[in-house]
């Protein structure tokens, strides 16, 4: 997998701003082996190394934080792809919904809910929530934490994201102008 997919949706990410500093992270699947994912710490527009995880073995050290996440995801699924990002409108959505009711015609066309889940950063809780949500759909979003998207390739796992973003701040707007 080249450092240069990796790095075009880490600019996309960030052009959004669905990200910011070092955070999110993306990870693709390498059959049934294992996957690659960010090193911990690498910004996603300037990946200097891609890092693989096996399914069965040790767990590298320089591994993103949110490695069990993708792990599991991938044990569990038949996703291929996977950006977690922290945009901002789907964040401030996840702090007042259990979940996100797209009221916009993309938004109801490709994700019409997304379902919003607990667990602290890292953790197996998280990792487990999110499995459970993603077995039923492709969009997630941890309360006050960020959204982890799943799908074919890195395109659609970030057109996911990007959309999460776009929904949530639909609603805000339609509130504003109400």
């Amino acid at each position: 997998m080249p450092v240069r997919e990796f790095e075009r949706i880490g600019k996309r990410l960030f052009a959004e701003h669905l990200v910011g500093g070092n955070f999110g992270n993306i990870s693709v699947r390498k059959g049934d082996e294992g996957f690659y994912i960010k090193r911990t710490g690498d910004y996603l527009d300037e990946v200097h190394e891609l890092v693989f995880v096996p399914f069965v073995g040790v767990v590298p050290k320089n591994a993103s934080s949110e490695y069990r996440v993708h792990s599991d995801v991938y044990r569990n699924s038949s996703h291929q792809a996977i950006v977690h990002a922290h945009p901002q409108a789907a964040i401030a959505a996840s702090l007042v919904r259990d979940a996100v009711l797209a009221e916009d015609s993309e938004g109801k066309m490709f994700c019409p809910k997304i379902p919003v889940v607990e667990g602290a950063p890292g953790t197996q809780e998280l990792a487990n929530n999110v499995v459970s949500a993603l077995k039923t759909t492709k969009l997630v979003i941890v309360r006050g934490h960020g959204t982890f998207a799943a799908g074919k390739n890195l395109d659609e796992a970030f057109q996911l994201t990007s959309l999460a973003d776009h929904s949530c701040r639909v609603i805000a707007l339609k509130h504003f102008f109400q």
